[in-house]
């Protein structure tokens, strides 16, 4: 292999460790040196134009698309109150439900049917509760006769419209007499002696 001219390599430092304080870093021929120079440093306006690029195109990150909830779901024996049951996928994990208010026993499904229109709501018991200590003088009046009723509905709620008691206060009474043991002196109690009394005026009056 052909050797470089000695004008073309680069200075060498003494060999000789007294020939010099300071040794000198070698340096390259001017041709040599202009053709390995360092890489220019950008300029202010090529960086803004590269920075504009890369605005002006379009970057679009991953979106999130969040999932429907969907809880699981168990299959449950519904068992209505007249005892017919069907089954049903719901989140409960109970195995059988017993309705106690459904379409077979409550007037606001079954508002044609009159036997559930004057059901008592009752559920706490406050209404027996307050019966017990007050008597039933306090109740409805009972509803007259319709003219949609068959014969049979219809003269029942004659015979109790005609056993309603007026709003008085005997069964109040009689809880108090029966209590401190005072009766009249037919051997009757306050409630009794009242119905006894409105007979007689009834029969007086025919």
């Amino acid at each position: 292999m052909a050797k470089l001219p000695s004008a073309l390599l680069p200075g060498r430092a003494p060999s000789c460790l007294g020939c010099g304080s300071a040794l000198r870093a070698p340096t390259l021929h001017p041709l040599l040196s202009a053709t390995f120079s360092a890489p220019r440093r950008p300029s202010l306006a090529s960086t803004a134009a590269t920075a504009a690029a890369a605005a002006a195109s379009q970057v679009r990150h991953a979106t999130l698309i969040r999932r429907p909830q969907r809880p699981y779901t168990f299959t449950q024996l519904v068992q209505l109150s007249d005892g017919s049951t069907y089954t049903a996928r719901t989140t409960s994990p109970h195995g059988t439900y017993r309705s106690v208010k459904d379409t077979r026993n409550h007037a606001r499904w079954q508002p044609s049917d009159r036997s559930l229109r004057n059901v008592e709501v009752d559920e706490a018991g406050k209404l027996a509760a307050f019966r017990d200590r007050y008597g039933r003088g306090w109740d409805a009046a009972a509803a007259p006769p319709d003219d949609s009723m068959n014969a049979e509905e219809r003269e029942k709620a004659q015979k109790e419209l005609d056993a309603q008691e007026e709003l008085d206060l005997t069964a109040l009474i009689q809880g108090y007499a029966s209590a401190a043991g005072i009766e009249g002196q037919s051997g009757m109690n306050a409630k009794e002696t009242a119905k006894a009394e409105r007979k007689n005026a009834k029969k007086g009056k025919k």
